[in-house]
């Protein structure tokens, strides 16, 4: 993996956490979701049409995206609305990379090396021990929107070869922005409106933009699993800002990312 690859899914994961954090905190997080989806959109647009390049082939890969983008906003609204954070959050980031290396694998002609196939794993492994044992309540949505997040993360690796970063990310993400809020409720998106929410959506373009420029550069497997220590800097956020306890298991997983990322950037 290209060191910039790794700058570029290391600096998502980071703002990925942020934001996933600030939603799970509003009362209404499937609003808060919708907000930031549409505050998404319009921050990237003006980049998209100055960086406008999209050519035929992007379609096949484009429109699946977009549908496995809408039941991943829609699923993890609804995710944090009834479960906890530290189940949702690390289930499904987790284990995203290990559906990514197993689509990959199952739908292209990729043959990862056994480093890759290491690293991914230790990652995955690593942020559960980070979350803990997982407990019962949500861990089956979890593992559902960790599919969505492998399906759309293989996809994006090929669609975002027929177009620049901005107008591919802008198109990706307008079915949410224009099928979840309807879908809420007008005025109860309304209501959610803030500026937390504005800045989720900010964090969130940010994020997603900085992983399809990563996605340019290294396999779908590897940016995934390297975004997803987003997991790991969340429980450091925790222990230095918050006071959190953060035992020998939390900092074994940890080690347990770190080593994986070796693997992926050898």
């Amino acid at each position: 993996m290209a060191p910039i690859a790794l700058a570029l899914a290391l600096a998502a994961a980071a703002l990925h956490a942020a934001w996933n954090l600030m939603v799970r905190a509003r009362e209404d997080t499937e609003a808060a979701t919708a907000v930031a989806v549409v505050v998404m959109v319009l921050a990237v647009l003006p980049v998209a049409l100055l960086t406008w390049r999209l050519d035929g082939g992007v379609w096949r890969y484009l429109v699946p995206s977009a549908v496995l983008e809408l039941a991943y906003v829609a699923l993890l609204g609804a995710a944090y609305r009834r479960y906890e954070l530290s189940v949702v959050y690390p289930v499904a980031r987790g284990l995203a990379p290990v559906a990514a290396l197993a689509i990959a694998v199952a739908a292209t002609s990729a043959r990862p090396g056994w480093w890759e196939i290491g690293g991914v794993v230790l990652v995955a492994l690593g942020v559960l021990l980070v979350r803990g044992a997982a407990g019962g309540r949500g861990v089956a949505l979890g593992l559902v929107i960790a599919a969505a997040i492998g399906g759309y993360t293989v996809l994006d690796r090929y669609g975002i070869r027929h177009a620049s970063a901005a107008s591919y990310f802008l198109l990706v993400m307008l079915l949410s922005a224009l099928a979840y809020p309807p879908f809420l409720g007008l005025r109860r998106v309304r209501a959610a409106v803030s500026g937390s929410t504005v800045l989720v959506g900010v964090l969130s373009a940010a994020a997603y933009v900085l992983m399809l420029l990563a996605l340019r550069l290294a396999s779908a497997p590897a940016v995934a699993a390297v975004r997803e220590t987003g997991v790991v800097i969340a429980a450091f956020f925790g222990a230095v800002f918050l006071q959190e306890r953060v035992g020998a298991v939390r900092y074994a997983g940890a080690g347990l990312v770190v080593a994986g990322i070796a693997l992926l950037v050898l």
